[in-house]
């Protein structure tokens, strides 16, 4: 048993895993901080992640497996983000390929390479963020590093840019020592940093403020009150992680596969240009991209806030042009971002676009952008 672990583990590090641990399948010990948590209504509107049938697969790894007897947990590096290079931000694990498309045949390889060394078929499913799994629980308990204070997996060697997956299996293999020390200590350095206070504690993301859920998984208007605090992030954020001890000393020391390295034209938007792009022009751009997640209404959207954000009277053009976009969504942000940079030409622009506006939610985003416009003119 212990020479077929090491050889899994030696095989999953050939394809690129930088962490290899293996956990027990047994019911996870936070389960009712994550029951809370649910309660509590802080997974926002990701409603799949409350369901009755969700929430008992992950109170007990078994309800997914039954013959399961370990757990793999791996974890495959990203690229950290460097320095900002303009305006418009995109979370780095978004600059390449998405992992969706690279990570599942790494697992089907691993699987086989398993069967091949047992010489049978061995029971598995396997998951990178898509199955019933409490997944940075199991990593931590597979000795893969602690749950920081951002809620996110952290190595004490590797920081905590990467991604997880998980392989559960039919087989008996050496389990590895949890992470049960976290290093965190005083630190509050994420906390501090979150731009919308969504960290309302050590280890609780309120989903329903957080950028990335904002921008990825949030499918309407964004709440205006939270727009300016999204700042010229258009898809995810990587504050909380780009502010952590851990990382600004150890990130970026594995070798990130090729599948993951940075893309320019998708790391580094031109928010003017991207505002233009056309449904063809998105799904060209975006092909196998993390950022078709957020479909062009989404992207298009958080595009607009950004714009607004920046404030240049250069972005006017742009916003006017959206004023006449055929998604509702993509009009009503671009006419927030108009209203935040008040200048004569965005309020002729939303004067005209009121007038034949017929859709109710677009004409309260333009009425509000000239209350707030006519409001700092009569100031």
């Amino acid at each position: 048993m212990r020479k077929l672990t090491q050889a899994i583990k030696t095989e999953a590090k050939n394809l690129g895993f930088s962490l290899v641990g293996v956990t027990t399948p047994d019911p996870p010990p936070h389960l009712d901080f994550y029951r809370a948590w649910l309660k509590a209504g802080h997974h926002a509107k990701m409603g799949w992640m409350a369901t009755e049938r969700a929430r008992h697969r992950r109170a007990n790894p078994r309800a997914i497996l039954p013959e399961c007897e370990s757990i793999l947990v791996l974890a495959l590096p990203y690229p950290p983000p460097p320095p900002p290079q303009g305006s418009g931000k995109v979370s780095s694990y978004a600059w390449n390929r998405d992992y969706h498309d690279i990570i599942p045949p790494k697992l089907k390889k691993l699987v086989q390479f398993i069967e091949k060394q047992t010489g049978e078929s061995v029971p598995n499913r396997w998951y990178t963020d898509t199955g019933p799994l409490l997944e940075r629980e199991l990593a931590s308990r597979a000795g893969l590093g602690w749950i920081g204070k951002n809620t996110c997996l952290i190595n004490p060697r590797r920081g905590s840019y990467f991604f997880l997956a998980e392989i559960l299996l039919g087989i008996r293999l050496v389990p590895d020592q949890p992470f049960s020390t976290p290093r965190c200590g005083d630190c509050t350095r994420c906390l501090d940093a979150c731009p919308t206070g969504s960290l309302r504690a050590p280890h609780t993301l309120d989903a329903n403020g957080c950028i990335a859920y904002l921008t990825i998984e949030l499918k309407e208007a964004i709440p205006s009150e939270l727009r300016p605090l999204l700042g010229d992030w258009v898809f995810g954020c990587d504050i909380c992680q780009q502010v952590c001890p851990w990382n600004e000393r150890f990130a970026g020391d594995d070798e990130v596969p090729a599948e993951l390295a940075f893309r320019a034209e998708v790391a580094n938007p031109i928010l003017e240009e991207e505002l233009a792009l056309s449904p063809q022009d998105f799904n060209r751009k975006f092909k196998g991209s993390p950022l078709k997640r957020s479909k062009r209404r989404g992207y298009l959207r958080n595009v607009a806030v950004a714009l607004g954000n920046v404030g240049k009277e250069g972005a006017v053009s742009a916003l006017v042009t959206a004023l006449g976009d055929g998604e509702p969504l993509v009009r009503g942000h671009a006419a927030w971002g108009l209203g935040r940079i008040r200048s004569g030409d965005a309020l002729q622009a939303l004067e005209a676009a009121l007038r034949k506006e017929e859709t109710a939610e677009v004409r309260e985003e333009i009425q509000a952008a000239l209350d707030s416009i006519l409001g700092e003119t009569d100031s």
